[in-house]
């Protein structure tokens, strides 16, 4: 019979990644494998405990610290976001997808919370990546694979944002990411607080989340993945190494993929989602606010004009939801994402389970790779 150990270690023999961690846990049931090496030389081997950047399995992390500002009441859902966030009081949106960004006419109504915790602010990422006003979203604002180091602070990085014009009304489509990275810069302004401050006191360090932030300390860098993307004659190149971008505080603290963590530090936070927003006999979050986050907001054109990236899926808050069993992992409710360097976090509230996958090779696009898709169709047999 196939274990989880088999499914992982194929994909490492065969050459698509040097290491994996996989964590299936149901109930108190919990299976964890770590195959393989950190680094592509094989120098260093994989551990449970290795910690991985997560890209945009952060991006759940992130809509549940906006939704803990709406249970306090400091925030809510169809607030507009321009008290707090100036630089998005007047958008404008460019008269066609396809068309001059110059070309412009002004927002019909002001961008809200709820816009940007269900990707419909109007700012983003669409099927066509070469249309003008996404392409600044590239150059203005370093859009793409994460590199902290590189992006401008919060407040410079707003003042870019607000030169750019929206793709599409607020409300009317969904796009992919940047959402992200204003929320995360709502949280910090809401708070007076650093997000990085914020995320530790509130979600981190409740949850037991030790090795899950914006850098990694020097202590732990031993057991830090290197980050690949494949290579255009085979093989790897290498993109960052554990004492690079990581390893100090990054000026600008994205939301959208800015974290490091491990697979257990995921586990903690998913398993906060299933129990309805507590862990610990302390309540994190609401269970409405769990369950806005985990129930699809899209029309079905939204879904159908996002299938590039949601695969006939829908959208919460921060994460896909299942609504359509399109493979035999597909289960309507399950709520999560994937990363782009190589990562996968999902839960699945009907039979309890949270599933955390871990590599270190960067997606050639949107769609899933093959161990993503393996590790994915073994959960959903356990």
């Amino acid at each position: 019979m196939t274990d989880l150990h088999d499914v992982l270690h194929a994909r490492v023999r065969d050459g698509s990644v040097p290491g994996a961690v996989g964590l299936v846990a149901r109930g108190d049931r919990v299976e964890v494998r770590a195959v393989g090496s950190a680094d592509a030389a094989g120098s260093t081997p994989m551990a449970r405990d290795s910690i991985f950047r997560i890209a945009s399995i952060g991006k759940p992390i992130t809509s549940a610290a906006v939704m803990m500002l709406v249970d306090e009441g400091r925030i809510a859902l169809d607030d507009p976001v321009a008290p707090w966030l100036p630089e998005l009081e007047a958008p404008v949106v460019v008269g066609s997808p396809a068309g001059p960004v110059d070309d412009t006419v002004p927002a019909a109504r002001p961008i809200t919370v709820a816009d940007l915790l269900t990707f419909r602010a109007g700012y983003g990422f669409p099927a066509d990546f070469s249309l003008p006003a996404v392409g600044l979203l590239f150059s203005e604002l370093r859009q793409g694979p994460p590199q902290p180091q590189l992006v401008v602070p919060p407040d410079e990085w707003m003042m870019a944002l607000s030169g750019i014009p929206l793709l599409h009304q607020p409300g009317d489509a969904w796009l992919y990411n940047t959402c992200s990275d204003i929320q995360g810069v709502l949280i910090a302004r809401v708070t007076g607080r650093p997000l990085p401050e914020f995320l530790a006191e509130r979600l981190f360090e409740p949850l037991g989340m030790v090795d899950t932030g914006f850098a990694v300390p020097a202590a732990a860098l031993p057991r830090f993945t290197s980050f690949y993307r494949a290579a255009p004659a085979g093989g790897l190149d290498l993109v960052d190494g554990p004492d690079g971008q990581w390893s100090s505080p990054p000026p600008f603290p994205s939301g959208a993929g800015g974290l490091v963590s491990t697979a257990d530090d995921w586990l903690a936070f998913g398993r906060m989602l299933l129990a309805e927003g507590e862990s610990g006999g302390r309540r994190l979050l609401s269970p409405t606010a769990v369950r806005q986050m985990t129930t699809d907001h899209l029309t079905a054109s939204q879904r159908a004009a996002g299938e590039l990236f949601l695969e006939g899926q829908g959208w919460g808050f921060g994460g896909s939801v299942d609504v359509e069993a399109v493979e035999p992992w597909n289960v309507p409710g399950r709520y999560g994402w994937v990363g782009g360097t190589g990562t996968a976090a999902h839960i699945v509230p009907s039979t309890g389970t949270v599933t955390v996958l871990l590599t270190q090779v960067e997606l050639a696009g949107p769609t899933p790779p093959a161990p993503m898709r393996d590790f994915w169709r073994y959960a959903a047999d356990r």
